[in-house]
């Protein structure tokens, strides 16, 4: 595996594990309640045919994260020698149980078990093991699923920032250079008290106008413990992913066509289209900004809202002590991360352009942290050590630059001849 793959397995881990981390409190009899309900669900896990994940795995993902002190790199996955194949299960015996399943759709595994005996469908020496079978049966979907009802109540969080929910609104046109473009409403609303986190229009529901409302979210109102987003381009991003699982909060994705999940952000755009769009006269996207400022700042937030009772904001403030502050340094949580091997003559190739690597790192694969819009400022890690910021590679200085017998840089200034006033061409007549 990859470094970028395993990143994406250990972000995966942490979902099904984020539950419990951020000070969970609930009791023996509650968490094994929620442990039992994730072994009971269907996971896409990254890289692998399984879709189940059992209890021991869940808790020592959860000893292993919490033993590291929360890195995240804990979860990462340990290269195995054995991958692939059902090693218990030659290819003849994986072939009769798909023949005597399409028979017996109905049957249960002991009773398929049962019936490959039976009918002398094994090998000599051959035993099956029943969790074996099942595996095999999930992992192929021959495994007929139970039919239950979906289960659907409302909900509240319990405490300010417990949970965010999050989405996109196409908003009104604005005049931009002349040009009418569509604005997009990027909101996130606390859950429990219903407070704006974030508003803003931007020009584009991509993932840089995200990245940059999530930002300003966690700047000004602290770290949720959970933010429930819709599954849009942005919303599936990688580096949301990873961004959310480095500040401990557990990302979760909207089931596909279930809108009744995002109840409570769906609420406030009925509420932005019927009360605040109306009445706006907003021509630009800065206008319209300060027009939404203004109105959830002065109306929305000091509505008293009809399910709590309270407005917005005294429901917000009213627990403040349950609430995380964001890390000091959060503006370098937002960077993108590139792995780059260093050549042999220290350059780094980084979106086309070419920098200089530390000469101690010559031949390590490390890993480039960058902000887009900052390309001058990249800093370089290995190892999770820093090794400081890169510089762009300026080849007018390398092509003076000698190296003494100990291997170490240095700059020669080589003297240039005076070439003024044509004396390069006509000196030597002048001299005869």
């Amino acid at each position: 595996m990859t470094e970028d793959e395993k990143m994406q397995v250990a972000v995966f881990r942490f979902g099904v594990i984020s539950d419990f981390v951020n000070g969970f409190q609930a009791g023996r009899t509650e968490k094994g309640r929620l442990i039992q309900e994730k072994c009971a669900r269907k996971w896409q896990i990254p890289f692998s045919e399984k879709t189940r994940i059992s209890r021991g795995t869940i808790l020592r993902w959860l000893r292993i994260y919490t033993a590291s002190n929360n890195n995240l790199k804990s979860l990462f996955p340990k290269d195995r020698s054995d991958q692939g194949g059902h090693r218990s299960m030659d290819d003849e015996t994986c072939l009769a149980i798909r023949e005597l399943r399409a028979k017996l759709p109905d049957a249960t595994v002991p009773r398929l078990i049962e019936e490959m005996v039976a009918q002398k469908l094994l090998a000599p020496g051959v035993t099956l093991n029943k969790s074996t079978v099942y595996r095999f049966l999930h992992q192929t979907d021959m495994m007929r699923p139970t039919e239950t009802k979906e289960d659907r109540r409302r909900f509240e969080a319990e405490l300010p920032n417990d949970l965010w929910q999050s989405d996109v609104m196409h908003g009104p046109s604005v005049n931009v250079d002349g040009r009418l473009r569509k604005a997009y409403l990027i909101a996130i609303i606390d859950d429990h008290s219903r407070l704006i986190v974030h508003g803003r229009f931007y020009l584009s529901e991509a993932l840089s106008s995200y990245l940059d409302a999530f930002e300003n979210a966690l700047a000004r109102r602290g770290l949720p413990r959970k933010l429930y987003v819709d599954n849009g381009a942005a919303f599936r991003s990688s580096q949301l992913e990873y961004i959310s699982a480095s500040l401990t909060i557990h990302l979760i994705h909207a089931k596909p066509y279930t809108p009744q999940g995002k109840g409570k952000i769906e609420r406030f755009f009925k509420t932005v289209r019927t009360r605040f769009l109306p009445a706006c006269t907003a021509t630009t996207l800065k206008d319209l900004n300060d027009a939404l400022d203004r109105w959830i700042n002065d109306d929305y937030h000091q509505h008293k809202h009809s399910s709590t009772g309270q407005t917005p904001l005294q429901r917000f403030t009213s627990n403040m002590h349950c609430l995380r502050p964001a890390p000091q340094n959060l503006k370098e949580y937002f960077r993108r991360v590139a792995r780059r091997s260093i050549s042999s003559d220290r350059t780094i190739t980084l979106n086309g352009k070419l920098y200089e690597g530390p000469v101690a790192l010559i031949g390590k694969r490390v890993e480039l942290l960058y902000h887009e819009n900052d390309m001058e400022t990249i800093e370089v890690k290995y190892q999770n050590k820093s090794y400081g910021v890169i510089r762009p590679v300026d080849l007018h200085v390398n092509c003076r630059v000698k190296r003494d017998k100990n291997n170490q840089p240095q700059l020669h200034q080589e003297a240039s001849p005076a070439c003024q006033n044509g004396e390069l061409f006509y000196g030597r007549e002048q001299d005869e």
